[in-house]
């Protein structure tokens, strides 16, 4: 049987269709492969209206509100919800003093925990020759809430910081300098439950761990001092007092510094309360009621509120817990065992060992997370890379990887994550990836230290909008998201 004879034009018709479908398939593919690189894209980044990275001037209170009972307003001191921003608008800092007050702040946590707490010998009237090194960290930590003191209770809107153990605000009379603030001065002489403490006591040796310094003595009272890595102190006698944090939680002789003599970037606030681990600190004196738990928020952004809150009342259910550690320089602050960190949905290929040469600790006075520059350089080159479509802009201060925006009405950003030891991931908030100075000098929020042996610090920038939970008696961390957004 003879073969069957293909005409040409049946066959050219049979080849056009054949490469058709072929081109068809390929087509098909690329799309889902471009559809696959889209919806990871997606997913793995935060879409943002540009015009929501300005500032507003107006207070918009966050919607979730915590159970009164313990709980406190946070406010940021140089936003519109604070009564310290509508007091001294003028004197509000620039984004690069904010930075460079940073700076300031991280070296004195580096210095104390490099060489141990040393230890000064405090007089009253010569405040300024206590040397910063064996101070605490920085006082102008940036979020503020307001308690009461005394009796009758006199408010006062004071800085709180995990960082510092001692609360303390200004006193009358000022015996050297007191800076402005906002509240009227605390009148020891107008209390009727005030009272000094003695400088032979035990409590007032007590001082020299919270401090740095060895107290003083006048007229037999119990002299403190404490320097900020700032240059700010504060000076003054060693005393007990009623404090009033909610209208159901007083606690009587609550001990805490009557500044005579005060100098510094504090804002306006009247003074500090330190959440730290010493046995001075807010949390350890308030342990039998609290048990050393305590939370907070802070807002999205300076128009916007937050919380701190004491005890287990209204902490969420979806919080991870990692282990708190003790750096042994510095037992009073919150250590941290960071463990990784993803860009864009990708973790980066850094080695354990460099995020364990210097340890990390947690601070809410610190504004920009400070990382052990190996893992920086790759964290911001990863950024870089997928941000490749925006226009770079100039560094600001101590912020390399800076952005021009003023072209775009939304723009793309790879989403972040930091991983703690315990599998437990945080994933950043929006206004945590981003420090804004204007629309055309947008930065990455993270700097690298000077070497992989100084200590991380997990800044506030970052906490912005989680809910970090401490627990003081069971050594553990937790954070939430969307705490108070």
């Amino acid at each position: 049987m003879g073969a069957t004879v293909i005409s040409p034009t049946y066959l050219s018709a049979y080849l056009l269709l054949l490469c058709l479908v072929c081109s068809l398939k390929e087509g098909y593919a690329k799309g889902r492969r471009a559809t696959v690189a889209e919806s990871h894209h997606l997913e793995h980044s935060h879409t943002i209206q540009v015009s929501s990275l300005l500032p507003s001037s107006i207070c918009s209170p966050a919607t979730k509100v915590l159970d009164k009972k313990s709980s406190l307003q946070v406010v940021h001191k140089h936003g519109p919800c604070s009564q310290l921003y509508h007091h001294d608008k003028a004197n509000i800092p620039t984004h690069a003093e904010i930075l460079l007050q940073d700076v300031a702040r991280v070296k004195s946590i580096h210095s104390k925990l490099a060489k141990g707490l040393g230890s000064t010998k405090v007089d009253q009237t010569d405040a300024a020759n206590i040397p910063a090194k064996d101070g605490s960290v920085v006082g102008s930590g940036n979020y503020v809430v307001t308690v009461g003191l005394g009796t009758p209770k006199k408010d006062l809107t004071l800085i709180f910081d995990t960082g510092s153990d001692i609360t303390w605000t200004q006193c009358q009379p000022c015996v050297g300098t007191c800076y402005k603030q906002q509240d009227p001065v605390f009148a020891p002489s107008l209390s009727s439950t005030y009272s000094n403490i003695s400088c032979s006591s035990t409590t007032c040796n007590s001082l020299a761990s919270a401090t740095g310094n060895t107290p003083g003595c006048s007229s037999s009272a119990c002299v403190y001092g404490i320097q900020y890595g700032d240059s700010s102190f504060s000076v003054g006698i060693f005393a007990k007092e009623k404090l009033t944090l909610t209208s159901t939680d007083v606690f009587d002789d609550f001990l805490f510094g009557c500044g005579q003599n005060n100098q510094g970037l504090f804002g306006g606030a009247a003074g500090l309360i330190g959440l730290g681990r010493d046995k001075l600190s807010l949390p350890s004196q308030t342990a039998s009621k609290y048990k050393k738990y305590f939370s907070y928020c802070l807002p999205s952004s300076a128009s916007s509120t937050g919380f701190l809150s004491f005890g287990y009342g209204g902490v969420s259910k979806f919080v991870k817990f990692t282990t708190l550690t003790t750096l042994s320089q510095g037992a009073s602050f919150y250590g941290i065992d960071i463990v990784g960190i993803s860009v864009g949905g990708k973790k980066l290929p850094i080695s354990a060992s460099v995020f364990t040469a210097g340890g990390a600790i947690i601070d809410s006075g610190t504004v920009i997370t400070r990382l052990p520059p190996t893992a920086y350089t790759a964290l911001s080159s990863e950024f870089r890379k997928l941000m490749s479509r925006y226009p770079k802009a100039q560094p600001l201060s101590i912020l390399d990887t800076c952005y021009d925006f003023t072209k775009f009405s939304s723009v793309s950003v790879p989403k972040i994550s930091i991983f703690f030891s315990g599998g437990v991931e945080v994933p950043i908030a929006t206004k945590g990836i981003l420090y804004v100075n204007a629309i055309s000098q947008v930065c990455l929020a993270f700097a690298g230290n000077t070497d992989d042996t100084e200590v991380g610090i997990f800044g506030n920038t970052q906490q912005k909008t989680l809910q970090v939970v401490y627990d003081g008696v069971g050594g553990k961390l937790g954070f939430a998201t969307g705490g108070c957004t």
